[in-house]
């Protein structure tokens, strides 16, 4: 396989996330200028509020069992905010007052009460936490993504959960929702030859679990299915056509002024990006 004089390393592939898996799926579009391109996006407050928030569930889990109370999880919520501004000061920002700052947080304890009412920390100890997978399925296919929370009975049945601080979606997208969870069970499956137990979506923004109990057959089904994927990937990249595609979303892309659906022009594919995507070995140059 090539792209203009580059060939492609049949050992050596991108690694597929299930955020990139999902935007390919939205818009191929969206998916280059994210993957191929790199092109910066501004921040928002409520991925923010939802890494701020992610982190204090993390962090919450180093306390002892009896120590995991609703008033601790609250103490850790300003200091992990302080660590992410000492990081990027730019993210205040974000904030037009110290007001809007204040229920901006406010907000964020709200969600952190809610995981309180969801799940007991003090009756679990998980296993792993912001766990990173990588794994090989066919074709060399790399799959990596970051798990929140993997929790082991002691039977040694799995159990994957993942916090959303959003509000959990309608029935008719639940199966949509739950993409992610069945991209963590596949590599696990592969990683350590048993699926998940369960799978866990933990909506905080109100109060609602989704679940779902993965079967092999399930499984191989998905694995094929991201197969496919990744061959549509590839055909884009070796042809550089990443169309448009217009949906709801779209009032929320920050790519729209290189959107021709929105009138904007599209730069050209950077041969670069096509190469870190695919995993391409350039040919040795003169001195190199």
């Amino acid at each position: 396989m090539s792209v203009g004089r580059v060939t492609v390393d049949p050992v050596r592939r991108a690694a597929m996330s299930p955020s990139r898996v999902k935007d390919f799926q939205q818009c191929p579009l969206k998916f280059r200028y994210r993957t191929v391109d790199r092109l910066p996006e501004p921040p928002s407050s409520a991925a923010l509020r939802g890494t701020l928030v992610h982190a204090v569930l993390e962090r919450l889990y180093d306390l002892p069992a009896a120590g995991r109370t609703e008033d601790a999880a609250h103490a850790l919520l300003d200091p992990q905010w302080a660590a992410l501004v000492a990081r990027d000061p730019d993210l205040l920002r974000l904030f037009t007052s110290q007001d809007d700052l204040a229920s901006w947080l406010a907000q964020g304890r709200a969600l952190i009460s809610n995981y309180f009412r969801m799940e007991n920390p003090r009756r679990l100890e998980p296993a792993a936490r912001e766990r990173l997978v990588e794994v090989e399925i066919a074709d060399g296919i790399l799959l990596r993504g970051y798990i929140d929370r993997v929790d082991r009975a002691a039977t040694g049945a799995i159990r994957l959960v993942d916090y959303k601080t959003g509000k959990s979606p309608s029935e008719r997208f639940s199966a949509e929702a739950l993409f992610q969870m069945r991209f963590y069970a596949l590599m696990v499956w592969r990683l350590e030859g048993t699926p998940p137990a369960r799978l866990q979506l933990v909506y905080l923004g109100d109060g609602r679990t989704l679940t779902l109990d993965p079967h092999p057959e399930d499984l191989i089904s998905f694995e094929a299915e991201l197969t496919g994927l990744w061959e549509r990937i590839e055909a884009s990249a070796h042809t550089g056509d990443f169309p448009a595609r217009r949906s709801a979303l779209c009032p929320w892309c920050s790519f729209q002024p290189l959107c021709p659906a929105f009138g904007g022009n599209v730069p050209p594919v950077p041969e670069e990006g096509i190469s870190a995507l695919l995993g391409v070995r350039r040919p040795a140059t003169a001195g190199g």
